[in-house]
């Protein structure tokens, strides 16, 4: 997809395709420089598990890859990525085709309800369905808490691709006497189909990174054996065998993805199609409709909430340090804001590298960032100490700034999501103008590109900011001495079973975390209104 409205399909987390570059639009001088610099910090964690595994020799790197124990963690993570990846797929697309294409009663409450699970860290997921019971562990388990976790990743690129979707395409298929299932399988679901698959990745990177949910289920995967290895065993060539089996799983998924996306470009039937679809009427299907999404929303929200809320309720008679809980919520919010705008500020040279200036180069370099979230944060924060002990005599180890590094490393693709579906959506027209008319690179994007992509810097920084508020594993090996995050303070509780103290920590999480998952469905909801604006622009003056 590209980001030139009434051309084709408006972009969508992520999966927007590079425009062409328009002739005369030189490469800024500092614009790749930066951009490589960029892709090199992201490229430590990969250069920290390299050098360890030639440390160890490549024939004991081998020995330990081929065990059966990596077998059963393939197993393990291969069909849970698949089970859960498919099940995302169908429910974030069935929602976001019930709120966007149907008269779905109270349709805009329920918008927000859907996106607002984004905000529980899955590990208080998980923790709120086994807290309550036993049954819930090992595979389904695994299955049911991840599905409930992350469908929204695939419902908010969905819902957004639906709102800018073509309704001439639907008309001229019913006109050709499609039927209305038919219609919606091959153009409704065809005109998603990168924000689907853009979504699926997501959701599949995610998986492959997360630990705490799988250690409170007990669902063994590389991610867990990792941290084992790494923290209990202290067995690092193991450990880094197996991250680089992880790395190998990202780098296929990304090829899989990347072909299937090359296959979904949808094109529309004139620059002037931007306008609303006529929705479906339910009728007697309304009932249905309602107790599906309400159930969705019940089971992805109300049982982690009211688990959470139900043992803060029942666990007041124990002994707490309401100033722990300050602490933590003053350190969580501070480091995870700094992280969020250092990220978004990293995003921003190479989202508009890919989307001004698109080649294979550049899409190859976007393309390798997203690799970071298949690496577990565990090794995120070793590949950071390692560099400080080897080249700067520790210095920075467990302290602020490199905790907002690590963060900033781990959610670097997030925030290249939210900068470069704005970017793509921003005419590149305006920037052309400002050119002409002597206007240095520098000032073209302070007057003219900085404000029209504010809305993906905001949006950017909510994504980040809202995964580094639950961030776990990497927060337990580089958090500064004495200081507490409320998700290291909620699994220090949680381990010890004390359910009652470490509820408040979760409900504060997702507290915090709201009011950024509110602010992305805003975002991707007025992505097609800005797309409407400028095809109105475009009738009103064609040059």
């Amino acid at each position: 997809m590209t980001g030139t409205a009434g051309t084709t399909q408006a972009p969508v987390l992520g999966t927007e395709r590079a425009v062409r570059p328009r002739g005369g639009r030189g490469l800024p001088s500092a614009l790749l420089p930066v951009s490589l610099l960029v892709a090199a910090v992201l490229a430590a964690p990969l250069v920290f598990l390299l050098v360890e595994a030639q440390g160890a020799g490549v024939g004991k790197v081998v020995s330990l890859i081929d065990r059966s124990l990596t077998a059963q963690l393939l197993w393990n993570t291969v069909r849970l990525s698949v089970v859960v990846t498919a099940l995302c797929a169908v429910i974030g697309t069935g929602a976001a085709w019930l709120v966007e294409r149907t008269d779905l009663p109270g349709r805009r409450v329920w918008a927000v309800l859907l996106v607002v699970p984004l905000a529980i860290p899955d590990f208080v997921v998980s923790f709120g369905w086994a807290s309550l019971s036993t049954a819930v562990s090992g595979f389904r388990g695994a299955v049911l808490v991840m599905t409930l976790a992350v469908y929204p990743l695939v419902y908010l690129p969905v819902a957004a691709s639906l709102r800018n979707a073509d309704p001439a395409q639907e008309e001229v298929a019913r006109s050709l006497g499609a039927g209305r299932l038919k219609t919606f399988w091959r153009v409704t679901i065809g005109q998603s189909k990168v924000a689907i698959l853009g979504g699926c990745l997501l959701v599949v990177m995610v998986l492959l990174a997360e630990y705490g949910a799988f250690e409170i289920l007990g669902y063994q995967t590389f991610t867990t054996e990792i941290f084992t290895e790494f923290s209990l065993s202290f067995n690092v060539p193991a450990a880094c065998a197996l991250s680089l089996v992880l790395i190998v799983i990202g780098l296929i998924v990304l090829g899989a993805e990347w072909a299937g996306q090359g296959r979904g470009r949808v094109s529309r039937v004139s620059r002037t199609a931007q306008r609303v679809t006529p929705r479906y009427h339910l009728g007697p299907w309304a009932i249905l409709a309602l107790a599906t999404v309400g159930g969705l929303v019940l089971l992805a929200l109300g049982v982690p909430v009211g688990s959470a809320a139900y043992w803060w309720a029942t666990g007041t008679q124990q002994p707490f340090a309401g100033v722990s809980l300050l602490d933590a919520t003053y350190y969580t919010a501070v480091y995870s804001a700094c992280a969020a705008a250092l990220a978004t500020l990293m995003a921003l040279p190479v989202a508009i590298l890919v989307i001004r200036h698109g080649s294979r180069m550049a899409r190859l370099l976007e393309r390798s960032t997203y690799l970071v979230l298949a690496m577990p944060g565990l090794v995120i924060a070793l590949s950071l100490s390692y560099f400080s002990e080897r080249y700067g005599d520790g210095i920075g180890y467990q302290t602020a700034p490199m905790l907002i590094l690590a963060y900033a490393i781990m959610f670097f693709p997030l925030a290249l999501v939210g900068v470069r579906a704005s970017v793509a959506q921003a005419p590149a027209g305006l920037e052309d103008v400002a050119r002409t008319l002597g206007q240095r690179p520098l000032a073209v994007f302070w007057r003219v590109t900085r404000p029209l992509v504010t809305p993906g810097l905001a949006a950017a920084f909510c994504l980040v900011f809202l995964s580094a508020v639950t961030e776990l594993t990497a927060t337990l090996i580089l958090v500064p001495t004495g200081v507490q995050t409320l998700a290291t303070q909620f699994w220090s509780y949680e381990q010890n079973l004390a359910y009652g103290q470490c509820a408040p920590f979760a409900l504060l999480m997702i507290a915090i975390a709201a009011v950024p998952s509110y602010v992305l469905s805003r975002f991707f909801d007025r992505l097609p209104a800005r797309a409407a604006a400028r095809a109105a622009a475009h009738r009103r003056d064609p040059t």
